[in-house]
């Protein structure tokens, strides 16, 4: 919990300086689709809209650790196979120098899971019905992944 605590604190507080400060910047977003087709989408608490799980890449973190440890911390979710990459995007229209990796993941399981300091909601969706809120970015990597739109090179 401590842990949780301070990853929470550091972020409301050193985020904004984080992204002023730094040239480059490198995150992880995870496409958790369940057997009914679903796709979990999450909110946080301290930003509007919904998305997909994930978050900033550590220091000495490749891209897949960061997207599983993301997928824990926000979603109670555990990978039971591979996650599949489905590409890199520049995300300059909402943060300068940002670059997203999205995974989309088939295999898991889920634990209990409840709202948190960083996470105010989540929860699966049919793909036909999508929560008002639903960020641009994560409807249009749906429609590359599930309805074989072409791939953009921008968030």
């Amino acid at each position: 919990m401590q842990k949780i605590l301070f990853r929470y604190t550091s972020r409301l507080i050193l985020y904004p300086w984080y992204r002023i400060s730094r040239g480059k910047t490198l995150g992880v977003r995870a496409m958790v689709l369940n057997e009914n087709n679903e796709v979990l989408l999450i909110t946080h608490t301290y930003a509007p809209g919904w998305l997909f799980p994930g978050g900033g890449v550590d220091r000495g973190e490749t891209l897949y650790h960061a997207m599983e440890r993301e997928l824990v911390e926000e979603a109670s979710v555990h990978l039971t196979g591979p996650a599949v990459l489905h590409g890199m995007f520049a995300n300059e229209k909402q943060f300068r120098g940002d670059h997203v990796a999205l995974y989309v993941v088939r295999e898991f399981r889920q634990d209990d899971w409840k709202p948190n300091m960083e996470i105010a909601d989540a929860g699966y969706f049919p793909l036909d019905q999508l929560p008002d809120g639903t960020t641009g970015g994560t409807k249009r990597r749906l429609d590359e992944v599930i309805n074989g739109k072409p791939v953009s090179q921008h968030w």
